[in-house]
């Protein structure tokens, strides 16, 4: 496997599905194409794929997004003095705020949770972003590329049920991978090489036992998304297109950040393979 910058190689960009934390799986993509000594020209991103994308954006290596992951979401009681320091701290606040179910601020918490090294805009990092989100009530995506990071990101990660939607223009946005799981098309024609990296995953559990109403709620959504990404990959493919197995860990699994990175640790390998294969693929054609 090729393990050095190659001079003149063909440009690549990268595209990040959502998934919750079945995402975390993305690190090893960064840290293949950091070993590989590849800089994507652009990225795009959903969901939790809008979070790691923006990570490789502002400069960070796969290790570092890996150290930061781990000694913080991976670890409870950081977790914990994390959603401590975000506590109500007034009477009327902890009235009309608070911790409830499908109210969670979701640009609070990515203050608290993710690296100082995320500036506030885009227009500040250094590969090109874009993330998407849903409009709720337009019916529609919305591809963001400029402005509030932060908010950007939260909205393409508002979980339904789980965080606040937020309001971009004046316009309601949820979780940008309830209309575009991996938005890999927004690339093609903008590298020589597309990767698109599928961290949805597919309901899994007991045939034997009915599942509960969460697990329900998050399943559906799965196999809706898993519908989007069938019809999109035969509208346009990408030139690589990898789904590691993350099925069996939950949305909400991040405590669990070692356990999903270990499960999916194959992920690196099979990335340097896929580029491998397609740049002598390119090469046998010239």
């Amino acid at each position: 496997m090729t393990e050095s910058p190659r001079s003149g190689s063909p440009t690549v960009a990268v595209a990040f599905g959502g998934g919750g934390a079945r995402g975390l799986a993305h690190i090893h993509v960064i840290e293949a194409l950091d070993e590989m000594g590849i800089t994507p020209v652009a990225i795009t991103g959903s969901s939790i794929g809008a979070i790691m994308g923006a990570g490789m954006a502002a400069g960070m290596t796969g290790a570092e997004i890996r150290d930061f992951t781990l000694s913080t979401v991976g670890r409870p009681r950081e977790v914990m003095n994390r959603i401590w320091s975000m506590r109500p701290t007034t009477l009327s606040d902890m009235v009309s705020g608070g911790f409830r179910i499908g109210q969670y601020n979701l640009e609070r918490i990515l203050k608290a949770f993710l690296p100082d090294l995320l500036p506030a805009d885009f227009s500040d990092l250094k590969i090109p972003l874009h993330v998407t989100a849903t409009d709720y009530y337009g019916n529609s995506e919305l591809l963001i590329g400029d402005g509030d990071l932060y908010q950007a990101l939260a909205a393409s990660a508002a979980i339904p049920a789980v965080f606040m939607p937020v309001r971009i223009n004046g316009r309601i946005m949820i979780d940008g991978g309830i209309f575009n799981p991996v938005p890999f098309e927004y690339l093609l024609g903008r590298a020589d090489i597309v990767i698109g990296i599928d961290v949805v995953g597919w309901p899994a559990g007991d045939p034997d036992v009915i599942p509960n109403r969460i697990d329900s709620l998050f399943g559906a959504s799965q196999l809706m998304m898993q519908s989007i990404v069938a019809m999109k990959l035969k509208a346009h493919r990408p030139h690589i297109f990898l789904a590691p197995e993350v099925g069996r860990f939950k949305v909400l699994d991040f405590l669990k950040a070692a356990e999903v990175l270990e499960s999916s640790s194959a992920l690196k390998d099979d990335v340097k393979r896929a580029l491998d294969a397609e740049l002598e693929r390119r090469i046998a054609a010239v």
